[in-house]
């Protein structure tokens, strides 16, 4: 038997990366340790991740940590992929020699080589088992991007935009659904793009359609959703099937005209607006969440309080922020000058960040004494973590409920439950089942 672990860093679409990478080793052939693994493999990975200045610190972190365990005997073999290996590929291995070998985020194939496996093309879209640990799964429906914000390199880490197809998907879903996963949440560099290489239009609407009707598939969530472009049919399919959460994940970025102009977004502050009125019209009790960046070159006081003010009129249920990082080879880092001091981004973001707090609390606090339908994800210190369909899992906050007196978690955990809201918190909700 081989042994393996695979820390994964970044986002959710990593994670399935990793998923994908493992369910190419033979079960029988294969130990696979969790990342909380301390002791000796053969195979020690890192799944990096190079989008902003402190999520490639992190990854270098982690690779040096690893190289000590190397170092000591605990790895056999030391390997890196993903965004930040993709990213900087010419120059790592001289400046981390230990590791054994460096590999990209576009292709897993050469690094299932590197492991002794021949990569499988049926097994291709097949996930590792340990996705049942959880009653969701994330479903990454295309690769890469064709967008160009100027501020963004996913673009040339990742590549072109390319989707998978339909049938593919479809076959994943139905596989992770007789592992017991009941919420799909979709995720690409941008959802709404799905379809236009290989069907010349834009299916997402079509594949949340085909999504829904797998067996044991109870929630459709869709994440990373592009506003330029955005296709009126999908809300229309989250309007009508019930299947398809009333949530939408829609990173905006800025609401100022100078600032989207700059960012390379194609839109603009009123069309913006337009958009999440529609949104809210079509779907009534639609839950949004966005992010926005402050500190953006061209965003001077004038333009960040019209963010908050922009804030402040959207009400998004949800909203995250980012400090703008520079990154190199960009069209920003290029052409635009970072002249925002650090110090004033961060009192930017604090600012921002406490409006939002104060929406996200008036939000929960309406919603005591609803009656909401919940998935039962997990069960800490003898008290279940749900969500209910406006939650979003790792990014959104909970809905904790008491395991009634005599019962088992075993019962709950991975089940829909009806609960009511009895009191909020800022950003969580406590509730108590009404019935299984």
């Amino acid at each position: 038997m081989n042994s393996i672990q695979v820390i994964t860093l970044g986002c959710s679409k990593n994670t399935v990366d990793t998923e994908h990478l493992l369910a190419q080793l033979p079960e029988d052939a294969w130990t696979v340790y969790g990342e909380e693994h301390t002791g000796p493999v053969d195979y020690l990975l890192i799944n990096t991740c190079g989008f902003i200045f402190d999520a490639k610190q992190e990854s270098i972190d982690t690779i040096l940590a690893a190289a000590k365990r190397r170092k000591s005997g605990e790895a056999g073999q030391l390997l890196v992929f993903g965004c930040l290996s993709q990213r900087y590929a010419s120059e790592l291995p001289a400046l981390i020699p230990e590791v054994d070998g460096w590999f990209g985020a576009r292709d897993l194939d050469p690094l299932v080589r590197a492991l002794g496996v021949e990569p499988s093309p049926s097994r291709r879209h097949s996930r590792y088992a340990d996705t049942s640990s959880h009653p969701y799964a994330y479903l990454k429906i295309s690769e890469g991007c064709d967008r160009r914000c100027s501020y963004c390199a996913i673009p040339f880490i990742r590549g072109a935009h390319r989707s998978v197809p339909m049938e593919e998907l479809v076959a994943e879903a139905a596989e992770l659904a007789g592992r017991g996963v009941k919420e799909l949440i979709l995720i690409a560099q941008d959802t709404t793009y799905y379809g236009l290489d290989l069907y010349h239009r834009r299916a997402l609407a079509e594949l949340l359609r085909a999504l829904s009707e797998v067996p044991g598939i109870e929630w459709i969530r869709l994440h990373y959703s592009y506003p330029e472009g955005f296709p009126e049919d999908v809300l229309r399919e989250m309007a009508e099937n019930p299947k398809i959460c009333k949530y939408l994940d829609i990173p905006l970025q800025h609401i100022s005209d100078k600032v989207l102009h700059n960012m390379h977004r194609g839109v603009t502050g009123e069309w913006t607006r337009a958009l999440i009125r529609r949104m809210r019209e079509q779907i009534p009790g639609v839950v949004l969440r966005t992010t926005v960046i402050v500190g953006h070159p061209g965003e001077g006081p004038e333009e960040f309080r019209e963010l908050v003010d922009f804030a402040r009129e959207a009400r998004f249920e949800r909203l995250g922020a980012f400090r703008y990082s520079e990154e190199e080879g960009t069209w920003g880092a290029e052409n635009l000058s970072d002249d925002v001091p650090e110090d004033e981004k961060q009192r930017r973001y604090d600012e921002l960040m406490s409006v939002q707090e104060g929406i996200s609390a008036e939000y929960n606090a309406s919603r005591v004494g609803s009656v909401v339908k919940v998935l039962a994800d997990d069960c800490v210190n003898g008290k279940l973590v749900c969500r209910s369909q406006y939650e979003s899992p790792e990014v959104d906050g909970e809905i904790i409920v008491p395991i009634p007196e005599g019962k088992d978690a075993r019962e709950y955990v991975g089940n829909f439950l009806t609960v009511k809201i009895v009191s909020a918190e800022d950003y969580d909700l406590l509730a108590e089942i009404i019935e299984k």
